[in-house]
């Protein structure tokens, strides 16, 4: 979940909290309630988050980590525990989002030439152990906050290098296009994260794109359930099939789309239908996903994509920045349409060209 202007984004869906309502044991039960609650809380602190997220900025060029503990608490950002260069702490935790957020910053830096989530230095903060077995992790507009898992469906949160990475995506959408989180602009937002999240794990991992997994939060759930990651973006819809959590609703095909008030317009959901294009565009281009489909990807984020941006729209830009970066007609190019294709999605016509637009 992410509230629609101010960028709380949770990397656990709410259908997976609601299924568990209905189907878990009394203490999975109150794990979800929990989980559900926080985003309520959360719309109470998120004008003062705002507020105060400017003095987080550092010089240019510099990366700067601090790491809290919230020490099983709901205050924010809680005890300095790690800051910028300081030695490994004996809490595992503490570490893996220290390492974790350097490997983002350092993705975006080296491969985009971007300086933190907002271009302009942002201190990277996280605080972890926030609550008691809190079954979330979220970017509340300021800065990254883990919970423990609750040990009986979700492990801890800093385990996972995508997830991280996608939640601190959240803050570069925030800051570059400002897309609303409701409906097919709000399922791009996830996309984009997604997409991010994945590339930041492949850069870490040194993987070339057929090497890649392409799971989102793999690793993340215990033994106890019948589930591989939060999603796939290789084949949206088989990511776990449990009978607490649920079964993965994500479409991989606009016939699929979902139509629903629940989760901002199911946000979680339709996200696959993009998420399945993108790594259609990856295999074909083949080698490093993040130096060809990667790079139409970030260029069409920051260049074109505006708040209301709809699926239509968002794959005539990249068709267009396609052709921008490597030419007309070029086999990148080429490449992008293919892959939109197989989702159901047309570009490269007169009407897909209109609708693609952008911001400069």
């Amino acid at each position: 979940m992410c509230e629609l202007h101010r960028a709380i984004c949770f990397i656990v869906p709410p259908h997976i909290h609601e299924n568990v309502t209905r189907n878990g044991n009394e203490k999975q039960k109150e794990r979800a309630y929990q989980a559900l609650n926080v985003s309520a809380h959360m719309r109470g602190q998120r004008e003062i988050l705002n507020t105060f997220a400017v003095l987080a900025t550092t010089p240019t060029g510099t990366k700067r980590r601090t790491i809290y503990n919230a020490q099983n608490g709901l205050t924010l950002p809680g005890k300095l525990v790690r800051g910028e260069g300081d030695p490994k702490s004996n809490d595992t935790s503490i570490n893996e989002a220290y390492d974790g957020s350097g490997k983002t910053y350092d993705f975006y830096n080296k491969v985009f030439g971007r300086n933190s989530i907002d271009d302009r230095g942002l201190r990277l903060d996280s605080s972890v152990h926030y609550r008691r077995n809190f079954n979330n992790a979220f970017w509340n507009g300021q800065q990254m906050v883990y919970g423990d898992g609750d040990g009986q469906i979700f492990q801890r949160f800093t385990k996972i290098i995508d997830v991280i990475g996608h939640e601190l995506t959240h803050g570069v959408t925030q800051y570059e296009a400002g897309l609303v989180y409701q409906d097919q602009p709000g399922a791009l937002n996830e996309h984009f994260s997604d997409v991010f999240g994945s590339l930041v794990k492949q850069y870490a991992k040194t993987q070339k794109a057929k090497q890649a997994d392409w799971l989102i939060g793999e690793g993340i759930f215990t033994p106890n359930v019948h589930g591989t990651a939060l999603r796939s973006m290789k084949a949206p819809g088989t990511a776990y099939n449990d009978p607490v959590i649920g079964k993965d609703p994500q479409p991989a095909h606009m016939k699929d789309f979902v139509n629903t008030t629940s989760d901002f317009g199911g946000v979680h959901i339709n996200s696959g239908i993009p998420n399945k294009a993108f790594y259609e565009l990856a295999i074909a281009l083949g080698g490093n996903a993040w130096e060809k489909a990667g790079k139409i990807w970030y260029r069409t984020l920051l260049d074109k994509v505006q708040p209301n941006t709809q699926f239509t729209q968002c794959a005539a830009m990249t068709y267009e920045v396609a052709g921008t970066l490597y030419g007309t007609g070029s086999a990148e190019q080429k490449a992008v349409k293919a892959a939109w294709a197989v989702v159901g999605i047309a570009v490269g016509t007169t009407l897909a060209a209109a609708a693609a637009g952008g911001r400069r």
